[in-house]
């Protein structure tokens, strides 16, 4: 396959949650605006060529794809990650960092916490998970690429949030509270990394028809209550978000920072 981009920039994107959804999607639009990226997901042989698709796509605009299969909840996984991207920019040369980290996890227990039945409640260890891979993982990830020297002046860093964490859907409690906690992070990351020139903002998607959207009970009655709604007259994207990070990236966007920004073509305003 021929490049379509040639390198103009020796800087790096960190996608948590890279091979599907909005990860993906942005991870190729990044690439294409002059990005190398670093993906990690969790992805079983069924899934896999997903992934394997997208790392086809940024290499075909002369972007490196360095990806790992792996949870990224997990503390010894991800410092070995860490280890090895450090590794690759410290070898790529003057002035290469990490300049953007997207959280785009969606992996959580979907179980209403008070059911017909008590064999169906969120168990503790199910609601502990939630909000470890949701919402905890963004600062876990956040401080490890600070602390290793990947990230300095001028990074930035989104996390994926919706409506969910004002709003109430049966069985998307444990979801929503995680969604929740993610802006509460989100806020005051952007306090502390402000000194350091870093900015924190989460983007809050309009329903987007994704494998995660699909895994929510009930989510058709969703799709067409927002199809309806939406000034647009269409649900949202994952493009649309995609190509708002990659505007939001830009290193003279220093200004704006622990924001919760709607992508969403006006649906959460007249929802």
């Amino acid at each position: 396959m021929t490049s379509k981009k040639k390198k103009a920039r020796n800087e790096w994107a960190l996608i948590l949650g890279a091979s599907s959804g909005f990860g993906g999607t942005t991870a190729i639009k990044l690439a294409k605006n002059g990005f190398h990226i670093f993906g990690v997901h969790l992805d079983r042989r069924a899934t896999l060529p997903n992934a394997e698709k997208i790392i086809s796509e940024i290499k075909a605009y002369d972007s490196e794809a360095v990806f790992f299969n792996m949870n990224a909840a997990d503390a010894k996984k991800r410092s070995a990650a860490i280890a090895k991207m450090q590794e690759i920019i410290q070898g790529a040369g003057e002035g290469a960092q990490v300049r953007v980290m997207m959280h785009s996890l969606a992996f959580g227990t979907l179980r209403r916490l008070i059911p017909d039945d008590i064999a169906d409640r969120p168990t503790q260890a199910q609601m502990d998970m939630t909000l470890d891979v949701m919402a905890n993982s963004l600062v876990y990830w956040a401080q490890d690429i600070i602390f290793a020297g990947l990230m300095k002046k001028s990074g930035r860093i989104f996390a994926m949030t919706s409506a969910g964490s004002q709003r109430v859907w049966p069985s998307y409690g444990l979801v929503s509270a995680a969604k929740a906690a993610l802006e509460s992070h989100v806020r005051q990351l952007a306090l502390e990394l402000a000194p350091r020139s870093i900015t924190v903002n989460a983007i809050q998607a309009g329903v987007t028809d994704t494998a995660a959207l699909r895994k929510i009970p009930g989510h058709e009655e969703m799709v067409v209550a927002a199809r309806q709604r939406n000034p647009m007259g269409r649900l949202t994207e994952t493009m649309d978000v995609a190509k708002v990070i990659a505007v939001l990236s830009d290193v003279r966007n220093d200004w704006m920072t622990g924001n919760v920004l709607r992508v969403d073509g006006g649906e959460d305003v007249v929802g």
